[in-house]
């Protein structure tokens, strides 16, 4: 249950956590920190690392923006022909890390990834800037190019023939949506003697499919 010393749910960073100021669902849980890392002046809240990994184990990581949550699960974009994106197709796992300096927290997730259905990418795509959906469209993420140059030409290229159209730009096939489906997520809280504070979500019936036996929260070491 929400801890009643506690305003609106918000844990202060000189406070502990405790396992009473844990909401039963981390969904909800990471709604109120992630509220409470943009009303303390956090600078995008919303950004995260991203780690994939190849089928052999070979990590990498990098920030990306989240850009949606609900019930189920984590929402982000991407070219899906970058690293992340191949990586993502031959092993479809992936760990979140968000870090809310100013509040001393840190929340960990972990989780299997999908695509997200193609009407919800196209949603998204149609609300970037024009600047954004022209560069989504030209750009060989995490590949080789020639110079700056070239792909400042390129997307002068594909704006002037999008201009002429007269229709707006089109979400290219290798650009869309991921949705990160957590089946584990660890909150993390700072203290000053180092001895910090973490939960860890876990699914109750040990599937995270199964989505209506609930979850299990235990404290962790530090």
């Amino acid at each position: 249950m929400r801890a009643s010393h506690y305003p609106s749910g918000v844990i202060s960073h000189a406070q502990p956590l405790r396992r009473d100021d844990l909401l039963p669902d981390p969904i909800a849980q990471f709604l109120i920190w992630f509220a409470a890392a943009g009303q303390a002046g956090v600078h995008e809240p919303e950004a995260m690392a991203l780690a994939t990994a190849t089928p052999d184990g070979i990590p990498s990581v990098r920030m990306v923006l989240l850009k949606g949550v609900d019930e189920r699960g984590f929402v982000f974009f991407t070219n899906r022909e970058g690293r992340k994106g191949q990586e993502l197709e031959t092993n479809p796992h992936a760990a979140l890390l968000f870090r809310w300096e100013p509040l001393g927290r840190q929340l960990r997730i972990e989780g299997t990834v999908e695509h997200l259905p193609e009407a919800e990418s196209d949603a998204y795509f149609d609300t970037r800037s024009l600047g954004s959906r022209l560069g989504a469209m030209v750009s060989p993420q995490s590949r080789p190019i020639a110079s700056r140059a070239w792909l400042e030409g390129r997307i002068a290229e594909v704006a002037a023939a999008t201009a002429a159209s007269d229709a707006p730009p089109v979400r290219p096939a290798h650009w869309g949506g991921y949705l990160v489906r957590p089946s584990v997520f660890q909150y993390w809280q700072h203290r000053s003697d180092r001895v910090h504070d973490s939960f860890r979500y876990a699914p109750a019936a040990g599937d995270p499919s199964d989505a209506g036996a609930g979850w299990r929260i235990e404290r962790l070491g530090p």
